[in-house]
């Protein structure tokens, strides 16, 4: 099992020459120093951990494939789990270090041949130690309760344990999950890297300038209503002109997964995700409804509203993202970007921004927006011996600013949770999500509280509407999108046209009449990585903002103790069940009104926004 960035990818970036002129005003943005993983490329130091982690795995499978009952009787199971977890650690060492060199220059072929080919031989390593949680899961119940009871050793890995019995019933045999494993670099694989490859390569051409993907949708928060309708339609002659490429993607992995689900004995198209995040279906079946019933108040109702402060009948797809004539259009530089993150953190929890300061001091962070640099933002935790790395691209927007306190926040949960070990560190995504929206809470609340100007107040508030609306109301039609996507693939093999369809009637229903949505936007599937990384990955987002909403309101009304418990909160890991975790706050995801009290707080931003016109 090689670890790989939970938290994925949502744009690819570059910059023109005019991007990089402002560029200038950030001030020094800073790369991130990966020789805490290793050197380089072809460092000794990595050619000998690969060597001694293939070496490794043979000697381990040779001690203990076939022993793990024999284990589980004579009292030394623990210490074979204890040294899986060191081979895991290795190997998540190894494939952090490849990710991220690829992530910081993916247009470079030696880099892209290097991912490629760690990948190929960390495969072929790791499948010496695939048999290990498969024989584990075969102890009867009661040997292995038994054996937990009696051995200090394996009671430490019990949360690990209990968790992977989850995935029992899903099992197959040995050889088939060996060849599903050896396979997948050549599948599933192989098409992730294709889509991130081809999406890297695209042009968008804007009048005389060919831009990246992630500037040419930067311009559609453009003051300039003419600029984000040349970026619109560059996005969609582009997306247009690549469509087949897409389609096919969609397709092969679609149908991939299909036949993994159906193998496996999985019954509804979303249950292998709700397995992985620990997340009961009628969970996210509940957050799901109680999303969508919030349509027309939230985000019908809020884009009625925008149309209205520009001016207009109704807003176009560019007009979606537009800033309002309030929004201050001054570039924010990097110190007082890291300062405003820093001081919000700081006002909840010192240590919260002692540890967040470790990024910048210590050269965990990559900044700038490179040409062939791949994705937008996300935090990666590496391995519990190293520390996490945060990827952005930024530009100066108030928006670079919150990716920035969201990703500190990913980051600052996965240094906390380190202390559970290479098996144990990494949570559910559902949960995942809740330090980084936290953080981005934090953030907002700290820099409206600072503002007393009406119109900015204004602007501040519009825009987090929107960033909620974006994690919330967005990312379930995203997951409705998934899900008639994947059930009409059973049919059968799906035309560009189809796909197109199924986005259309998802995005007109989320989005509402207040916006018209042209010829080209049904291409708009496209660009969306979590879509081709982590199926149904998305419902994750509004669960940890409903979530956090939740959970805000707790702390806001809290006298003391709150910052304590949300550090054990953190600290777990993946050792919880998101009903353990969220107990001493008195919060129950499984109550539907949990839901109606995180959409509750959206509802309220919108209120006050509609008191301004008053």
């Amino acid at each position: 099992m090689i670890h790989h960035s939970t938290f994925l990818r949502e744009d690819i970036a570059s910059r023109s020459p005019a991007e990089g002129a402002a560029a200038a005003q950030f001030g020094d943005l800073p790369e991130w120093n990966l020789g805490d993983l290793y050197p380089s490329i072809d460092a000794p130091e990595l050619k000998d951990d690969l060597e001694r982690a293939a070496a490794e795995a043979v000697a381990f499978s040779d001690t203990w494939k076939g022993k793990l009952s024999l284990a589980a009787g004579n009292g030394s199971l623990g210490k074979a789990i204890a040294a899986f977890e060191q081979l895991e650690e290795l190997l998540g060492r190894i494939m952090a270090f490849a990710s991220l060199t690829y992530a910081g220059e993916t247009a470079n072929p030696a880099k892209a041949k290097f991912y490629g080919d760690m990948q190929q031989q960390l495969t072929d390593i790791s499948s010496n130690l695939l048999f290990f949680a498969l024989e584990l899961n075969r102890i009867e119940d009661e040997a292995l309760e038994r054996t937990l009871s009696e051995d200090d050793l394996l009671a430490h890995y019990r949360p690990w344990v209990e968790d992977l019995r989850k995935e029992k019933p899903y099992q197959l045999e040995d050889r088939v999950e060996q060849l599903f494993h050896e396979k997948s670099l050549t599948g599933r694989g192989a098409f992730n890297r294709l889509f991130d490859e081809t999406m890297t390569a695209l042009r968008f051409n804007v009048d005389v300038e060919e831009l990246a993907i992630e500037s040419t949708l930067n311009l559609l928060q453009d003051h300039d209503r003419a600029r984000r309708e040349k970026g619109f339609r560059a996005l969609t002659e582009t997306f247009g002109k690549n469509l087949s490429t897409f389609t096919l993607i969609t397709n092969t992995l679609a149908k991939d997964k299909e036949i993994s689900d159906r193998w496996r004995g999985f019954q509804d198209i979303a249950d292998s995700r709700h397995l992985a995040n620990r997340v009961e279906r009628e969970v996210v079946d509940a957050l799901t409804e109680a999303v969508r019933d919030a349509y027309p108040r939230i985000s019908h109702r809020y884009y009625a509203m925008k149309a209205k402060w520009l001016g207009l009948d109704v807003l176009e797809a560019w007009d979606r993202n537009a800033p309002l004539p309030e929004t201050p259009q001054a570039t924010i530089g990097w110190e007082d970007a890291r300062n405003t993150v820093l001081s919000a953190y700081g006002a909840f929890s010192p240590e919260m921004a002692d540890i967040a300061r470790r990024f910048f001091d210590k050269s965990w962070i990559d900044a700038p927006a490179r040409p062939g640099k791949a994705p937008g933002a996300f935090a990666h935790p590496t391995v519990p011996s190293a520390h996490p790395y945060v990827l952005l691209n930024y530009m100066g927007k108030p928006r670079d600013v919150m990716t920035l306190a969201h990703e500190l926040g990913h980051g600052v949960h996965q240094v906390l949770a380190g202390e559970q070990g290479a098996l144990m560190a990494q949570t559910p995504l559902t949960l995942a999500e809740t330090a980084s929206v936290f953080g981005e809470m934090l953030t907002f609340r700290s820099m409206l509280d600072s503002t007393s100007e009406k119109r900015e107040r204004k602007a501040m508030l519009a825009q987090k509407a929107e960033d909620m609306i974006n994690t919330v109301i967005r990312q379930i039609a995203f997951y409705q999108f998934e899900r008639k996507v994947h059930t009409e693939r059973r049919n059968g093999e799906l035309t560009s046209d189809q796909i197109g369809e199924l986005w259309m009637s998802v995005q007109g229903e989320s989005l509402g009449p207040a916006i018209r949505l042209p010829a080209g936007y049904e291409t708009f599937w496209t660009y969306i990585p979590h879509f081709i990384h982590s199926p149904f990955y998305v419902y994750a987002y509004a669960f940890g903002d409903c979530l956090v909403n939740s959970l805000y309101a707790v702390y806001q009304d809290a006298e003391s103790g709150f910052q304590a418990k949300y550090f054990d909160m953190l600290r777990a890991g993946g050792t919880k069940h998101h009903s353990e975790l969220l107990a001493p706050f008195g919060l129950d995801a499984s109550d539907p009104a949990f839901w109606s009290r995180g959409l509750a707080v959206i509802e309220g931003i919108i209120d006050e926004l509609e008191a301004t016109d008053a």
